[in-house]
């Protein structure tokens, strides 16, 4: 409110008493009232009021109140907190019920309530109100009323917080039993993961015994069979081998007993020897042998084969003769001049 109407109050106030009744007010100035603590006796009536702020309800010092004719619907829910409110008037307005903070109102002893719509046990506890005795005991059976519903309330209230509790209590055994359940299955998840991780390890270190044991049986059989590849190789080759080498042992054999031969042909033709009785029979077999060549229709080739190893063979029988000393002077022989070999007619 403004200055000149604050003012204004101050001429309203008469001792401990504020008369604002008939000032078509619609709401309590309640924080220019504040500024009145010394004022206990408030009229409001006559006016047009349909609410009270809740900061009407710290006007503790309060101890008389008219809100008559007015139109109040309902009071705030704090009510109960003017602790030295004894005088309330409520009379014409349009309540139907009290706030349960109202049984608060320990020294309440007068107390108007007529001509208002009152829910029915309210209106019963209150009463006719139509003198000051029936005033005193409306506030008396009001405030016992109202007691009642702040115990049936509290109770309510009781109800409700054990059964939130109880819920709570609920919800918390729930909670636990599920982060227990979590715990468990994590617990669970874990061991069967590890077993898990256990088996395929295991399997894995199988799998490579297993491959390891492949790999050296396959090379046990790579060996195997290069050995025994190499024994049928060796097996192979060792008769060829002895039959190159036995052949070999032959063919030099032949060629010492070739060479033995024509050394005692030479022998027998070229030195003293051949007038021996051991060398007649050698020298009648060579002269028979290149006189039946000689008797023989042979091809041109042939003969010129022969002629080439005759010539091959005489000098050989050079060669011979010219060793011949070496070996024959230790024999005591001497030996004669070389004589041609006869050789083949075209």
């Amino acid at each position: 409110m403004s200055k000149n109407k604050v003012l204004n109050l101050k001429d309203k106030v008469d001792g401990n008493e504020m008369d604002l009744s008939l000032c078509n007010l619609t709401e309590v100035p309640v924080k220019e009232l504040a500024a009145f603590p010394k004022v206990t006796v408030l009229d409001l009536s006559c006016n047009n009021i349909t609410s009270l702020p809740l900061e009407f309800c710290s006007l503790s010092h309060l101890v008389k109140v008219d809100l008559s004719k007015n139109q109040l619907t309902v009071l705030p829910d704090d009510l109960g907190r003017l602790g030295n409110l004894q005088h309330l008037d409520l009379y014409n307005n349009k309540l139907t019920i009290l706030p349960v903070s109202f049984s608060q109102l320990k020294n309440l002893k007068w107390l108007d309530l007529k001509d208002n719509p009152l829910e029915i046990n309210l209106a019963k506890a209150a009463g006719d109100c139509l003198d000051e005795k029936q005033c005193k005991q409306c506030a008396a059976k009001v405030l016992q009323h109202m007691r009642i519903l702040q115990e049936e309330v509290d109770k309510e209230r009781e109800r409700r917080l054990l059964k939130d509790k109880e819920l709570e209590k609920k919800k918390e055994t729930k909670q636990r039993e599920r982060e227990a359940k979590e715990r468990e299955a994590r617990k669970r998840e874990k061991a069967e993961g590890k077993e898990r991780k256990r088996k395929e390890y295991n399997a894995h270190m199988a799998a490579l015994a297993v491959q390891e044991q492949k790999n050296k049986r396959k090379e046990e059989k790579k060996k195997r069979n290069g050995q025994m590849a190499a024994d049928k190789k060796a097996a192979e080759s060792t008769p060829k081998a002895q039959r190159r080498s036995l052949i070999g042992l032959l063919f030099k054999l032949l060629l010492l007993v070739l060479l033995g031969l024509a050394g005692v042909v030479g022998v027998c033709h070229l030195t003293g020897l051949k007038e021996e009785a051991v060398c007649a029979p050698i020298n009648i077999a060579v002269d028979d042998g290149l006189s039946w060549i000689r008797e023989q229709e042979v091809d041109v080739r042939v003969r010129e084969l022969v002629q080439e190893v005759d010539i091959r063979a005489r000098e050989l029988l050079q060669k011979l003769t010219s060793l011949a000393p070496h070996f024959l002077e230790p024999l005591g022989v001497a030996p004669t001049a070389t004589e041609p070999v006869e050789t083949l007619e075209n």
